[in-house]
């Protein structure tokens, strides 16, 4: 028998974490790696948990992502928001507190693009009198 699965795909910035849900006693691997070794801040182990505080699930899965893009506080951010999704694919019942939380609500925050005679994306050259 096919053991069952909550699939949850989440985005922030350049960062794209698709999260699998599994019944189990609460391990968190990310990439192969644990979380502890993955993201090496307490505060980004924290944001990937808050869902599962929030829902009050922190034992009852195992939480089993791949995660590519971006940099860590970013793909901290889309894990997040994709184990927020996964939840609610587990149980519908958990989207008002998951909704309330904000963590279904895609960060739309994006890098503006570098623009042509600038040196980024507003910083002008330096300006010379003589």
């Amino acid at each position: 028998m096919a053991q069952v699965q909550y699939y949850g795909t989440g985005r922030r910035k350049h960062s794209v974490a698709r999260v699998r849900l599994v019944p189990g006693e609460g391990k968190i691997v990310v990439n192969g790696r644990t979380i502890d070794e993955y993201f090496n801040l307490e505060t980004l182990r924290a944001i990937i948990k808050q869902p599962l505080v929030e829902t009050e699930t922190e034992g009852k899965y195992d939480v089993l992502v791949n995660v590519q893009g971006g940099g860590f506080t970013g793909q901290a951010g889309a894990v997040r928001h994709g184990v927020a999704r996964a939840l609610l694919q587990a149980d519908p019942e958990y989207r008002g507190s998951l909704k309330r939380a904000g963590f279904l609500t895609r960060d739309p925050r994006m890098k503006e693009r570098k623009k042509y005679g600038l040196k980024g994306a507003r910083r002008a050259p330096q300006f010379s009198k003589r």
